[in-house]
């Protein structure tokens, strides 16, 4: 089982990141919130990590933070929630954010987030209320992100990977992008307009 990797940057390109450990490059989907905290290309940066195996398939998912990682398996023990879902809320919330509205029962705001519907909310309240007391003491990640080569073109491609249509996820990146924004910051604007 990888619990935890340390190495270089060498690639973000959201969703996928990856590290060069001891001349291995693991290769780890993250969440957004992961990818507006990493440092720029060449730097070292550690990372907690799920590991999934699935019939023909494995994949590594990385996050700054542990409080990300727990959040992200609370999230896909409620029934009809797998790890694209559960990637989409933490890219759409912060961990204290989906806390906060899982305590409260807020199911439009939710519902907001791609790929929750009115019926997933109702089961993540339901399912989750009980411990998103604990989730709500999440830690802050630190370091800081680079500018990438085409911010606009790298937001919209992770609009769409979070579940977002082509047209709808160009018109969130073109509203939220502001002068000189790297694409981290534009991601960042259009999944908080989409939630408000």
């Amino acid at each position: 089982m990888i619990g935890r990797l340390k190495g270089i940057l060498i690639h973000k390109q959201p969703p996928w990141l990856v590290v060069d450990v001891g001349g291995v490059g693991y290769e780890l989907e993250a969440p957004m919130s992961t990818f507006y905290e990493l440092p720029e290309l060449g730097r070292e940066v550690a990372l907690f990590t799920h590991y999934a195996h699935k019939d023909d398939t494995v994949s590594l998912y990385g996050f700054l933070t542990e409080a990300e990682r727990r959040m992200f398996r609370d999230v896909q023990k409620v029934s009809g929630i797998g790890a694209r879902i559960a990637l989409a809320i933490l890219s759409g919330a912060s961990v204290g954010e989906f806390a906060l509205m899982v305590q409260a029962g807020d199911i439009t705001a939710l519902c907001r987030i791609p790929g929750i519907g009115k019926k997933t909310a109702e089961r993540i309240v339901v399912e989750l209320r009980d411990r998103a007391a604990d989730l709500a003491g999440a830690l802050p990640a630190a370091a800081s992100g680079s500018v990438p080569s085409d911010p606009m073109a790298e937001a919209v491609v992770a609009l769409q990977q979070l579940g977002y249509r082509p047209a709808e996820a160009q018109k969130m990146a073109r509203a939220a992008a502001g002068e000189g924004d790297p694409a981290e910051t534009i991601i960042r604007k259009a999944l908080q307009s989409a939630l408000r």
